[in-house]
């Protein structure tokens, strides 16, 4: 394998680790099926507490896969992940023309 391959490997072990859990899952998938959500609306659609959402959303943003935006108390959460399936495609690709042989 390249060293091309290998960096970009570690560059989205971030992103893999993020998307690894489940209701990290759900989450994306609900914020997809609409185009913002509190977290008290998130919270309505799971089974988990306020604070597990709020520390799932937490590293949803830290890590660039969604955004907030604050309308007076409230702070709307929607996806953000035009740069990391970017990345996740760069990855894939060079995987392909690299690791896989004809």
């Amino acid at each position: 394998m390249g060293k091309e391959a290998i960096e970009l490997f570690r560059t989205c072990i971030p992103v893999f680790q993020t998307l690894s859990d489940p209701h990290r899952q759900d989450i994306l998938l609900l914020l997809s099926e609409h185009s913002r959500l509190t977290v008290n609306e998130i919270t309505d659609y799971s089974q988990l507490s306020r604070p597990a959402i709020s520390h799932h959303l937490k590293l949803l943003k830290d890590k660039g896969l969604v955004t907030v935006e604050q309308q007076g108390t409230l702070r709307y959460y929607s996806l953000a992940l035009e740069d990391s399936v970017a990345l996740l495609k760069q990855l894939l690709f060079i995987v392909e023309r690299d690791c896989i042989k004809p």
